[in-house]
């Protein structure tokens, strides 16, 4: 019978030390996950600033939900009023308006 219980413990050991070693594997294998998810969100990231920063044509068409804010932001240009006479009141922007765009940076 004492053959048999250290038998039993030797398995028991045995199995409890794979337990140990899978799930320090998944450990690992979900820290590498998680590294290439934030990796790939930085290069999402990365794209939307270049996107956001690059320069506009001189020729803009107003897009749906933009107002002459966020493009002069998006734009560069602060002075978007001064040079488009055709709008008179600056909340009275609507998508599809052609308005002209010179950046501040060009000035």
């Amino acid at each position: 019978m004492m053959g048999r219980v250290s038998s039993t413990t030797a398995m028991a050991e045995k199995l409890s030390w794979y337990c140990a070693l899978f799930m320090a594997v998944m450990l690992v294998l979900s820290c590498c996950e998680s590294s290439e998810r934030e990796f790939r969100g930085e290069v999402l990231r990365q794209q939307k600033d270049l996107m956001m920063n690059k320069p506009c044509d001189e020729i803009y068409v107003v897009r749906e939900g933009e107002t002459l804010q966020t493009i002069s932001e998006k734009c560069g240009d602060p002075y978007i009023v001064e040079e488009n006479p055709h709008i008179h009141d600056p909340d009275d922007v609507f998508p599809g308006l052609v308005i002209k765009i010179t950046p501040f940076k060009n000035r």
